[in-house]
């Protein structure tokens, strides 16, 4: 017979479910957690006191019934926490996910400037500031509605953020389809729209009006360009083209099959 959990008087039971394991120690995934606490902790202070970010919760059980965010924790309660699911429609009883971006735009921290680089080469409005500290990360995602892209779960944890994902490969190709995965982004690709560079829409321009910027070589072979018009960046389907083709096939490799 498998043993009752005890509950220190002071204390609650945690038990967290899916990829919100990730964020914990290996001691502590896939079990219950005897947290001493008081009363006067809301449920989300006690969730982020474990290293699990608000923004990758969808859904909060305290003794079987839905809570919020802000409510508080007594002890002796048992606490469900689940992250956001893929299938599962809980609309009629979830209210902690803020709602669905009608536009779906990005803000990336300084150390994912290649995830970056992928995003708006496959189309997506990405900001990125290698600079742009953690307030200014908060307030942009905040104020112009972006998804924050980070791997910093205190971040993620600011109260300002409520659009967020933390992303968990260390690797940018496998940083990219786990984003494109996670939003399903797969029909929405537009590939070579936007200036790799600083994120402008990119436009058709003659070559003539480009010739001096453009290698000389590069002017003999390629009679289409196109440039960015808030940077000058120039873009033509040279080698360059190519490789980022390349990687377009390995990202579009990673799209499930139905």
């Amino acid at each position: 017979m498998k043993k009752r959990k005890i509950v220190p008087q002071s204390g609650v039971i945690l038990r967290f479910y899916g990829e919100l394991n990730d964020f914990l120690p290996s001691d502590q995934r896939q079990v219950d957690i005897s947290v001493p606490t008081d009363p006067s902790v809301s449920v989300k202070h006690l969730i982020e006191s474990m290293g699990v970010p608000h923004t990758e919760v969808d859904l909060i059980l305290i003794n079987g019934e839905f809570a919020g965010f802000d409510a508080s924790v007594q002890p002796g309660d048992r606490i469900s926490v689940y992250p956001v699911f893929e299938s599962l429609n809980i609309q009629e009883i979830s209210r902690l996910r803020p709602q669905p971006l009608r536009i779906i735009r990005f803000v990336a921290d300084g150390h994912l400037g290649r995830l970056a680089a992928y995003l708006r080469l496959l189309g997506f409005d990405t900001l990125y500031d290698h600079n742009a500290d953690d307030p200014d990360l908060a307030s942009i995602s905040r104020t112009e509605k972006r998804i924050l892209l980070t791997r910093d779960r205190g971040l993620l944890m600011r109260n300002e953020v409520t659009h967020g994902y933390f992303v968990h490969s260390i690797r940018p190709m496998e940083q990219i389809k786990e984003v494109i995965h996670r939003f399903d982004l797969w029909e929405a690709l537009q590939p070579f729209r936007r200036c790799l560079r600083c994120n402008g829409i990119l436009i058709p321009v003659e070559k003539s009006d480009v010739l001096d910027r453009i290698p000389e070589r590069s002017s003999q072979y390629y009679t289409e360009f196109h440039q960015c018009p808030d940077c000058g960046g120039i873009y033509w389907k040279g080698s360059h083209y190519r490789r980022m083709q390349d990687i377009i096939l390995q990202i579009q490799l990673g799209k499930p099959r139905d």
